[in-house]
């Protein structure tokens, strides 16, 4: 039980990056008060485990809603990831998650930032929602899902963590060091994306065989 908390919770934290988002989460709050980027964080995780458990609980029924297997889940949700890794490995966060130049700044005009464009798309994206579908097919027992739903808990309060201590952890390790971290969560990443891939085209080969 321990050993799937981690594994999982080092596998979306990958994915997530709430790293990366620090200076994109900077960059929408400059003219906030302490306390209210305190709020903007703790409502950005609230809604980002709501969105990431919602999808987690009810992702198999959205892909038989639309007759998607979940082996062409892997492969389309594989590609997603691994491009999101490519983005990351190049410097590339924000752009990787559709946070371009526009949407930071309609993001400056609004009252609340919290659930769009932060937790979704640029918390909760494709690659972390597809990984969490896939993780509730390979785990079947309740017991093993409950302890997947805690890593999603336990992501959100990192996220509010993260995200309340950006000044200083922008401060602390600057530009530089906050996109070497993204570069080694892009390696992480792009590992995860192919492995991604490479089962669901075993599974597929496996089923047509």
């Amino acid at each position: 039980m321990v050993e799937l908390f981690f594994s999982v919770l080092v596998s979306l934290f990958s994915l997530v990056n709430p790293m990366g988002a620090v200076p994109v989460f900077l960059a929408m709050t400059p003219h906030y008060t302490k306390a209210e980027r305190t709020q903007t964080a703790l409502n950005t995780s609230l809604y980002f485990t709501m969105i990431l458990m919602a999808f987690f609980l009810a992702g198999s029924l959205i892909l038989s809603f639309f007759g998607i297997s979940l082996n062409a889940m892997r492969i389309a949700g594989g590609l997603v990831i691994l491009t999101s890794g490519f983005s990351l490995l190049n410097g590339k966060f924000a752009e990787g998650r559709a946070i371009n130049n526009k949407v930071k700044e309609e993001a400056l005009t609004k009252d609340d930032i919290s659930f769009s464009p932060l937790a979704m798309p640029l918390l909760s994206g494709p690659g972390s929602i597809s990984y969490l579908i896939g993780t509730f097919s390979e785990f079947p027992e309740w017991h093993s899902r409950g302890i997947i739903a805690g890593v999603i808990i336990a992501m959100g309060m990192v996220v509010y963590l993260i995200l309340r201590s950006s000044p200083y952890l922008h401060k602390v390790l600057g530009v530089a060091g906050l996109k070497a971290l993204s570069r080694i969560m892009g390696f992480l990443v792009m590992a995860i994306g192919i492995q991604y891939i490479i089962g669901g085209i075993v599974d597929l080969v496996k089923i047509l065989a």
